[in-house]
């Protein structure tokens, strides 16, 4: 008997030892493990050395009672010989660390980790000694731990030297200085004559030329006045897309002629200019256009803008006023002498020696002469050979060309100049700096790159740690509807929630969504391409179809364009710009849209319809008749009884064919088709007007006197956009 319970006893404790082996092979999975004996002080051998024959018997039993085994590595003994070092209750951690990274900064062993990470969903089974473990798990290990953590510094790097150029310290000494041509913005609304203007000034066809009538894009005009004095003029579009480039028309600029059409009066992008000329601190003239008209009122257009702050001298303020005709001509020359005369008393001086300072005012890729930009120079003198930047960019002057296309030497301050020799395309309203060789312009290039790479890596930063916040609050939430739960019904749970997940399979192909429409958008000037994407930006109808930018640039429609497309499923949208008949057959075989357009508004109705054409049909109902219940009865069908209605037609007819929905109270209870229509005693398929039938449902319906029975049919209608960009 007392060796039949020894036998038992040995067996139990052979099957607990067993049952460690396990649990500890579930929670180390090592590599070239080896077994090392360690002395149990729990299981003492003087118990079963009173029986030497089962000793003897069996070795592999007194071996499980004596001792316990565990899983060791060569890497494990060389820890054990270290010393372990001990927090003072506060862990250094990373953004990734692995298990045993984090066992070594707490001062634990790897088993403490695996017991700390069952409060979490983490698959144990799957993790090893090197898995990597982020943040917000880390974080919880170690408050599990009853731990504090910081995080880790980060190599300091060494302070980068500013290597970036600045203007030149400004100079008042008389003898420097020298006077300069008045730079003088044109601003006002669509279609008031701003470009009339300047044609009538320069004896030229500017207008004619534009697509539309319409001002594009901004340009620079050196004007030669008969009285030998000379005025650059900005010409500046007065389309709402152009907003932007007004603004940097402004900017550079000393004075402001406000242009108004008599018989329009105050408009939209009027009451914009004033404010971008006020924002500047620049002073305006006003030009009172079209007052050959027989509807022409200038009285009215003056007093329309003192509601805007905008006083004429004959009601006491200092802004003059010239009614002139720009298609006619007339007082052209009054406004040109109002013009010198305030900018005498202005005093525009500059001075035009040393390194040039300048603002780019337009800029295009052009297909002979490569980035061209339109810039006015404000100080030095600009001559070939000059190193330039401007921007991320920078240049050494090749060629200098007039508002004609006529090669110059030199163009000292107030001049509107194009310059070729650039690198890259500046954006339109840098500003431009001389350096004194090629390698000081790559070091102020390499400074300003790195100073915008240093600002997206912060704006970077604080991103992902708001959606590290976000995603860490999402994992409190869960865990807290989780607590009451043993770990094991936590993982019963996890399991079920994530179980669709653990059988799909990845699609071969993507599908393309089509409520996204894709576009890359090519213009012929880079304040062109500005003006599109603000409009672009506006887009506030992301629910009903994405708008996705995926490339914008300049230049004509490329190859490069029709493979992205391609890519994306998207429309190349060009602006002034042209795709050669081998791109067209190209798009053509890919099934890629290219939309040319020379029109801003054209060409934004144009998006507008692709967007429209992304949108799911509506379904609309049209009713075709309406009749009303006027008693109930059942016919006998076989075995089952089957309402009836007997009705009257009051407005239009029942169809048999068309679909019906029957109302109760306003409320729809049914909607389907008819099983059954009758007039007295006879199937018919149509009831008119004001005649009785007896009418059955393809479903079960119980009918009410005063039900109302509707014939409808469906009819599929071409969703719009409710995206409004503003004109």
């Amino acid at each position: 008997m007392n060796r039949g319970l020894i036998l038992k006893f040995e067996n139990l404790v052979q099957l607990r030892g067993a049952c460690w082996q396990l649990r500890t092979l579930s929670y180390r999975k090592v590599y070239r493990a080896q077994w090392k004996p360690v002395q149990s002080s729990a299981h003492p051998v003087s118990s079963l050395l009173l029986y030497p024959q089962f000793w003897q018997k069996d070795k592999l039993i007194s071996v499980a009672l004596s001792q316990h085994r565990h899983l060791a590595t060569k890497e494990e003994a060389k820890k054990k010989k270290k010393k372990i070092p001990l927090t003072k209750g506060e862990v250094e951690i990373r953004q990734k660390m692995t298990v045993e990274e984090l066992a070594r900064a707490m001062g634990k062993d790897i088993d403490h980790i695996y017991e700390a990470l069952l409060y979490t969903d983490l698959d144990l089974h799957s993790l090893e000694p090197y898995s990597i473990l982020h943040e917000d798990i880390i974080k919880l290990v170690v408050k599990k731990s009853g731990m504090k953590y910081k995080s880790a510094k980060l190599k300091e790097e060494k302070e980068r030297e500013n290597t970036d150029a600045v203007k030149r310290q400004v100079v008042d000494y008389p003898a420097v200085l020298t006077p300069r041509p008045p730079v003088v913005t044109i601003l006002g609304h669509v279609d008031h004559g701003k470009t009339t203007l300047l044609d009538s000034l320069r004896k030229t066809q500017v207008a004619s030329m534009e697509a539309g009538g319409i001002t594009q894009h901004i340009g620079a005009f050196l004007v030669h006045l008969p009285s030998g004095e000379k005025i650059t003029f900005l010409d500046t579009p007065g389309h709402a897309a152009f907003s932007a480039m007004r603004a940097r028309g402004t900017h550079v600029t000393d004075i402001v002629i406000l242009v108004v059409a008599a018989e329009d009066g105050v408009m939209e992008q009027t009451i914009e200019s004033i404010q971008h000329a006020k924002n500047a601190g620049v002073p305006l003239i006003l030009a009172i256009n079209k007052c050959d008209k027989p509807e022409a009122d200038p009285e009215r257009v003056k007093k329309e803008l003192l509601a805007h702050d905008v006083v004429c001298e004959e009601f006491g303020g200092d802004v003059q006023a010239v009614n002139i005709s720009a298609l006619k001509g007339e007082n052209l020359m009054v406004l040109a002498e109002a013009t010198v005369a305030l900018a005498e008393m202005l005093e525009l001086k500059a001075d035009s020696t040393g390194l040039v300072e300048g603002t780019v005012i337009e800029s295009r890729k052009d297909k002979g002469k490569g980035p061209v930009t339109t810039a006015i120079i404000q100080r030095g003198t600009l001559r070939k050979g000059c190193v330039l930047v401007a921007g991320k960019t920078w240049a050494k002057v090749r060629f200098m060309f007039d508002e004609n296309g006529k090669a110059v030497d030199a163009a000292s301050p107030g001049i509107p100049v194009e310059i070729m020799g650039w690198k890259e395309v500046p954006s339109a309203g840098d500003e431009i700096l001389e350096v004194e060789s090629e390698q000081r312009a790559h070091e102020v290039v390499a400074w300003r790159t790195y100073v915008e790479q240093q600002e997206r890596m912060k704006r970077d930063v604080e991103v992902i740690e708001a959606k590290q916040k976000e995603h860490r609050m999402e994992y409190e939430k869960k865990q807290q509807k989780l607590a009451h739960l043993t770990w094991r019904q936590r993982k019963a749970v996890l399991y079920k929630a994530n179980k669709h997940l653990m059988f799909s399979k990845p699609r071969e192909r993507t599908e393309v969504d089509k409520n996204v429409l894709s576009v890359i958008v090519k213009g012929d000037v880079d304040g062109s391409v500005e003006a599109i994407l603000n409009i672009l930006d506006s887009y506030d109808a992301d629910d009903e179809c994405k708008l996705d930018i995926i490339h914008f640039g300049m230049g004509d429609i490329s190859e490069t364009d029709i493979s992205l497309a391609e890519s994306f499923n998207g429309v190349v949208f060009g602006f002034s710009v042209k795709a050669n008949e081998s791109i067209k057959q190209l798009a053509a075989k890919k099934g890629i849209k290219i939309k040319l357009h020379s029109i801003i508004y054209k060409l934004i109705e144009d998006l507008k319809d692709e967007l429209n054409s992304r949108l799911p049909p509506s379904v609309v109902e049209n009713t075709i008749g309406e009749a009303s219940v006027l008693n109930i009865f059942s016919v006998t069908v076989g075995k089952n009884k089957i309402p009836v209605a007997g009705c009257r037609v009051q407005k239009g007819l029942l169809d048999k064919k068309m679909s019906f929905k029957l109302l109760r109270n306003g409320d729809v209870i049914w909607k389907g088709s008819l099983s059954s229509l009758k007039h007295h005693k006879d199937d018919v398929q149509v009831i008119k007007t004001g005649m009785d039938c007896g009418l059955s449902l393809d479903k079960h319906v119980e009918f009410n006197i005063g039900d109302e029975i509707i014939c409808y049919e469906e009819k599929e209608v071409q969703q719009t956009t409710s995206w409004d960009p503003g004109f």
